[in-house]
């Protein structure tokens, strides 16, 4: 197995160190939370069918997630470089593993987790009377175009502008949003508690129509641990922090920390409001609670805090995607062109692009990124798993080579593992499809390793 020495290196190119600690929190905050609250709790309870087992979800979830983002709180600490687990598995495993992780990125998971979400956002807006034309068909070029799509590229496109206006300008941005709207999901939950129409007895409700037992609880132990995905995507920007030392581990540990809160505290807003069985009839939750609440302008209140929150997440996705790219053509692993940054903005600006074009073209795919989307989901927590593996790795190599160790070291790395195993079992069992497919584009990077290999004898190793 070919292995990479663990010793912190200088990249031959660097990104500038410009982000502080309140950026590198708002990224993971801000990339977090996205729709996620405010719709899975209607899967979440059509699983269960139980009030106290969607919380319980929510909680385990948020543990085993604070699990990984310790792992990697230690791993960032010892090699706080742009690409994050690219660079983990990189030097723990070899060129071959690395180049595994980083196709599937470029490919499939991030271009498709941006289409995703920025369809999400015009599926948002298009609630408001002033966005009803999004519902509606653009042209046709031979295939139909929705106003949808063509909002959702333009989207990609801004936000992709402003990431490569240099990373300051896209993590004030972040930084500034992210506290809106953190400041705005509170203010929806307190005006469900402080409604006289809420009941505390709605906790004891149950959804009879549930697909219940251990089966159902693990299918909303899976959706709350995706509506918590995202907290890896600060190690993609470690080159870009200040005191990585310092700033990774507050970062990922008190960002999810403060997701957790603002989580659980919106869970429990809409279970006082709404009995078990209206949660599981509704589409948006959320939506229907401060509906029931305050009226029209409640579930427009509701509405807009979904597009705000999902515009934030788009510019930390866009933000941490094109990193891996880019760490991969400094190493010589994929095409030299993704390595370039701008002489002026000192953003990966090449990598940047290519980005936006494969998400325009997901886009276009008439809603075939969904798909796609699925796959890579399956895909990251896949990555997950053998990223946090590597923390054994590293501790056997070079066991005083890290400034932050994680507590419980090896069981909470463990857990984690184990937890990311069973994700994977029943991500299986539940959507075989998209797990084969998901399968079969990770090993589609193999003869493409191999093939790109003798085209550049001069990759770094």
């Amino acid at each position: 197995m070919q292995t990479v020495s663990a010793e912190p290196q200088q990249q031959k190119h660097e990104l500038p160190r410009v982000l502080h600690t309140s950026h590198a929190t708002a990224i993971v905050v801000g990339t977090l939370i996205g729709s996620g609250i405010f719709l899975v709790p209607q899967e979440m309870m059509r699983a269960t069918g139980s009030s106290g087992l969607v919380y319980l979800a929510w909680i385990v979830g948020g543990l085993l997630s604070l699990f990984g983002a310790m792992t990697y709180a230690e791993l960032s600490t010892m090699l706080p470089y742009t690409g994050g687990e690219y660079v983990y598995l990189r030097r723990a495993y070899g060129d071959l593993t690395a180049f595994l992780y980083m196709w599937t990125w470029f490919a499939v998971a991030k271009p498709a987790s941006i289409a995703s979400v920025t369809t999400g956002l015009a599926r948002t807006l298009a609630i408001f009377a002033a966005f009803k034309w999004l519902e509606g068909t653009a042209f046709h070029l031979g295939l139909v175009v929705t106003w949808a799509q063509i909002f959702a590229i333009a989207m990609t496109w801004l936000m992709t502008g402003l990431n490569y206006l240099g990373i300051k300008k896209a993590g004030d941005f972040q930084l500034v949003f992210t506290w809106l709207k953190g400041v705005l999901i509170l203010v929806i939950a307190g005006f469900c508690f402080a409604s006289s129409l809420g009941h505390w007895g709605n906790f004891g409700t149950v959804f009879a129509g549930a697909h219940g037992g251990f089966g159902g609880f693990m299918i909303a132990l899976i959706a709350a641990l995706w509506a918590y995905d995202g907290w890896n995507d600060l190690t993609m920007v470690s080159g870009e922090v200040q005191h990585p030392e310092r700033s990774l581990p507050i970062a990922l540990i008190a960002g999810l920390g403060i997701v957790g809160v603002l989580y659980m505290a919106t869970n429990a807003a809409i279970q006082y409001i709404l009995p078990a069985a209206t949660i599981a009839a509704s589409p948006r939750p959320a939506v229907t609670a401060l509906g029931v609440v305050t009226g029209p302008w409640g579930a427009a209140l509701v509405s807009g805090v979904m597009a705000l929150s999902i515009f934030v997440t788009l510019n930390g996705t866009i933000m941490s995607g094109a990193r891996v790219p880019f760490a991969a053509a400094q190493d010589g692993l994929f095409f030299r062109r993704m390595a370039d940054i701008h002489p002026k903005f000192q953003s990966p600006s090449t990598s940047l692009v290519v980005q936006a074009l494969l998400t325009t073209a997901l886009l276009l795919a008439v809603g075939r990124f969904q798909q796609l989307f699925e796959l890579a989901i399956f895909a990251e927590w896949l990555f997950y798993m053998i990223t946090a593996t590597t923390i054994f790795v590293y501790r056997r190599r070079q066991p005083k080579a890290v400034t932050y160790r994680v507590w419980g070291y090896p069981v909470v790395p463990a857990l984690f593992v184990v937890a990311a195993a069973v994700l994977l079992y029943y991500s299986y069992a539940e959507n075989l499809k998209n797990s084969l497919l998901g399968t079969a584009v990770i090993l589609l990077g193999i003869p493409l390793h191999f093939i790109w290999r003798p085209r550049h004898p001069d990759a770094a190793s």
